[in-house]
């Protein structure tokens, strides 16, 4: 359990280590989901290639999507690239820098499923069972048969139970045949994948290490604006409605007072805290008009410190901040006695 624990706390420490552990568990997903499918070949000549083909490809697109769907930086991609420019701008390095790193992680359940494919062997053996040389592996002289019929008997390599044409060629001939060169697919896509992302971590710091880094961390940035926002509001949330109900039942209380006579509660001592959390935001259209001011105009990353003094005065002839010390004040009399 202290292993799970460790674990668990490794994939919540940040952003990036969350979306790792979600790919590696969508990566296993694959493959269980793999084991547990029920591969049945139509074994038709015009289905075959459609059905094998459809099987390799068309699961890792919906895994890449998924992907996509369980990444919490694609709707911070798309609401910082669909965002009006207000008064910070938008930087395209750190868009396709939180593009390209969520299609990486996106890729990696769908690599896993095709390799899985290939190395299974099931799917090319479906696909291109037709396409098996019998001239080579096979009896070409077998009685005179057109070119549907060897077709149909041709399909028929992955069924077993249904296949009836051995003195055509052996089934067991065409199915490892096939499987061969699926699985010299499959290491070959291995190799590819394995290389790439060998020469992606290797070679990138060769090249641009400084852009990487900043459009690295304004990437965190503003996951972390967006998360702090969100924590703002949700606060400010909190203190509105507890202000609101709080308020709420001391007009009850006025009430029964002014009718029975009643003498009122103590207001509870929180209640200030509560309303110190507004910070002056006390109506629903001011706070609109705060939430639409963020989206059309975010403040920009500059951060303004107090003005200091300097040798020969003030900084940037800025008045100064701090008290200033009284002067002193001396009067001098003098006498022509």
């Amino acid at each position: 359990m202290d292993k799970f624990r460790m674990i668990f706390q490794f994939f919540q420490s940040n952003q990036e280590s969350f979306m790792n552990g979600i790919c590696g568990i969508m990566a296993l997903a694959s493959t269980q989901m793999y084991s547990a499918f029920d591969f049945n070949c139509p074994c038709l000549p015009h289905y075959n290639l459609a059905y094998g083909l459809g099987i390799l490809l068309v699961p890792p697109f919906i895994l890449f999507l998924l992907g996509f769907v369980l990444n919490n930086n694609i709707s911070m991609l798309a609401e910082e690239w669909r965002r009006p420019q207000g008064q910070r701008g938008k930087d395209p390095a750190v868009l396709r820098y939180m593009f390209c790193s969520m299609a990486q992680r996106a890729m990696i359940a769908p690599a896993v499923w095709v390799s899985v494919t290939l190395l299974d062997g099931k799917c090319i053996t479906c696909a291109f069972c037709t396409s098996v040389p019998v001239e080579s592996l096979g009896n070409a002289s077998y009685p005179r048969l057109s070119q549907g019929e060897i077709l149909r008997v041709l399909a028929r390599i992955p069924c077993k139970e249904i296949y009836n044409g051995q003195q055509l060629i052996a089934n067991e001939v065409a199915i490892r045949y096939l499987r061969c060169i699926s699985q010299a697919l499959g290491w070959c896509f291995v190799l590819l994948m394995t290389t790439l992302a060998f020469l992606v971590r290797s070679l990138r710091p060769c090249f641009s290490q400084a852009a990487f880094l900043k459009s690295r961390y304004w990437s965190h940035y503003i996951d972390i604006e967006r998360k702090l926002f969100d924590e703002t509001c949700a606060e400010h949330a909190r203190s509105f409605a507890k202000v609101c109900i709080q308020q709420f039942f001391e007009g009850v209380s006025m009430d029964l007072v002014a009718s029975h006579c009643h003498l009122p509660r103590k207001a509870p001592a929180n209640a200030g805290e509560a309303a110190e959390k507004l910070l002056g935001i006390t109506d629903q259209g001011t706070m609109n008009m705060a939430l639409k001011s963020w989206h059309r105009c975010k403040p920009p990353l500059h951060l303004h410190p107090p003005a200091l003094p300097t040798g020969n005065g003030w900084a940037e002839g800025q008045p100064c901040t701090h008290p200033s010390v009284p002067r002193r004040e001396t009067a001098a009399y003098y006498s022509w006695v």
